[in-house]
Parts: C-alpha cells; structure tokens; sequence
C-alpha cells in the first residue's frame, strides 16, 4: 500500500480543524500516512488549534507562514515537504469529505496519475450568481487546456508523486495543477464526490474572482505552447502589426494618388506609424523573450522534456553525468 502524504492549506479554520483532523485521522488511518497541514498566516487561533493535533498525533506535521501568501503558496510548500508516493489536497473548511480519499487512491490504481474531485451538487438555488459562471469557467478551461474536467475548483485530488513533484506554483495557479501534470504525461481522470456547506465562516471566494481565473488561462496557454518558443508568439503579434501597417499604407497612397482624399484627412497614415512601431516592438520582445527563455533552460542544466522510462540505458558509475552533458550540448547545437 503506497505512503500517502495529505496535504491540507488552512486559513482563518481554526474551528474546522478539530473536527476536520479527528475525521481525516479515521478516514486515512488504513494508510501508512501523514498529513501536512500548512497554516498560510491565519489570524485566529488556528496555529494553536494545529499545535494541538500535532502534539496529539505525530503523523500530522505543520508548516506555519510568516504572513499570508495565498492558497497556490500553500499547496506548493505542502508538496515540496512531502514524502508520499501519493499526495492528496484536501481544504481545511470541511466542505470536502475525507471519507472520499480512498476511492480517489483507488481510482489511481486503475492507471491515472491525477484523479480530480467533482462536487456535482454545489451550488444549488444559485444557478445564476454561482453555478452558472463555475459552469463556465470550467468548460472555458477544459477546451482551452484539453483536459476536460467539471470541477477545477474543488482542492480534493490524489496525485502519483512522479507527476506532481516537478511542478512548481504561482500566483494564483493552483486550480490548474491537473494541466500541469497533464502536460508531464500524466493520465487525468475525475470522479464525482461528496460536498456540504462549510460551516463555520465565509468563503474567499466569489465570483468577482473569475476575471482573474481568464488571465491565468491566458497564462497556462501561453506556457504550454509558446513557452519554448515565444518569438513565434510575439513574432506572429508582430507580423500582424505589420500587416495592418502595409494595408494601411496602401489604402492612404490609394485615396492619396486618385484624388480621393489627401493624407490629412484620413487617420490611415497615423494608424501605420502606430502599427509599425507596434510591430517592431513586438518581435524585440520576442527576441528578449527568447533570450530569456535559453538563460531558464541553460543556466538550471534544464532539460526542454521529461522522460518517462529509460531501457537498456545501464551505464557505469560516473557517466551518467556526462551523458547528460553531452545531450546539453546537442541541444544547445540545435
């Protein structure tokens, strides 16, 4: 049976955390386990209430902030102090189950390597101000990324280590982690799952929040098809400038040489300058963009792809090393 490592991000909960660890504790206790419960700066008494149940049960480990960094910071110091085969994250508000953590874990082994929560009955009475939007957000993600999911917003997942333990967060990413680790290769599948109304306090979230989930889309996508290629992305931008630069010059040396109308009647001329200058600075950006991205990789010794599996590659102490040195170099070539 795998080590599990439950991972659990706690804000302003500290009266959720008695009754939420005395129900993780049973519910994981089939497991060879532990839980990181990371106390992201809360201002009531929860990293007391944490001091309890870790003096209670050694299993459970703490991870305390100086100061509040977000739900994303949260998750990303859990993973990074994990020692589990398999992570799961779970919210700290009770409104997950952690009844429900066994048959994620054994959804994982039917071959998935991220198995993702779906609460089917949220938002009920609130189709238009909640369900709605969420709906939206969700399908918007799931076309735009291709890992198609009802729920990227629930934090109740299970996770193989060897797909999550590379991934490294920001911002507000933390909803995306199944794109990530889809695009390491991992098998993603979801599953519906319990969910009730928190019941102490009031969520963080609201809708006004959704406009920030766009921007972070735009983000991933640009990450995941440009990210090692971003002149073509500003490039392509810029191409565009240009080309509305030379239809706009036509059409002004057009109406300008047929006595139509003359250069300071028609904003054609001024919209070709602004579009040039665009132009040229958008394939500048991707050259800088370009620059950068060969420092990222370089500098760490960072390879452009994960590999999966090696066969018959059993090579002496000692070479394994300049094998890969050797392929730095190839790829520096090209």
């Amino acid at each position: 049976m795998a080590y599990l490592s439950v991972i659990v991000p706690i804000y302003n909960e500290s009266k959720s955390i008695p009754i939420l660890f005395d129900t993780l504790e049973n519910a994981v206790g089939q497991y060879d386990y532990e839980i990181i419960a990371v106390n992201d700066g809360s201002k009531d008494d929860s990293l007391d209430q944490l001091r309890i149940v870790c003096a209670r049960n050694k299993r459970v480990k703490a991870v305390n902030f100086k100061r509040n960094f977000g739900q994303t910071a949260a998750i990303n110091a859990g993973i990074q102090h994990a020692s589990g085969e398999v992570i799961v994250l779970i919210d700290s508000d009770l409104e997950n189950d952690p009844n429900d953590i066994s048959k994620l874990v054994d959804r994982l082994d039917d071959g998935y390597d991220v198995v993702s929560g779906w609460r089917q009955n949220r938002w009920k009475g609130e189709f238009l101000t909640r369900k709605l939007p969420s709906m939206t957000a969700n399908k918007l993600i799931s076309s735009i990324s291709g890992v198609p999911l009802h729920d990227y917003g629930c934090t109740l997942k299970a996770y193989r280590r060897d797909v999550i333990k590379d991934v490294t967060l920001y911002g507000q990413m933390h909803r995306f982690i199944p794109v990530y680790c889809a695009w390491q290769g991992g098998k993603v599948t979801e599953m519906p799952v319990n969910y009730q109304p928190r019941q102490f306090g009031k969520s963080n979230y609201g809708i006004f929040r959704t406009y920030k989930v766009v921007l972070d889309l735009v983000l991933i996508k640009f990450l995941e098809k440009y990210m090692q290629r971003p002149i073509h992305f500003f490039g392509g931008a810029g191409i565009l400038a240009f080309l509305v630069t030379f239809v706009a010059t036509i059409m002004a040396a057009y109406f300008k040489l047929t006595g139509q109308k003359d250069l300071v009647e028609t904003p054609l001329p001024t919209i070709a300058s602004m579009f040039f200058v665009v132009g040229i600075q958008l394939v500048l950006m991707g050259v800088i963009a370009e620059i950068l991205m060969r420092t990222y990789y370089e500098s760490q010794n960072k390879m452009p792809y994960s590999v999966k599996e090696l066969i018959n590659f059993d090579v002496p102490d000692g070479t394994a090393n300049q094998a890969e040195t050797v392929q730095a170099e190839r790829l520096r070539v090209r």
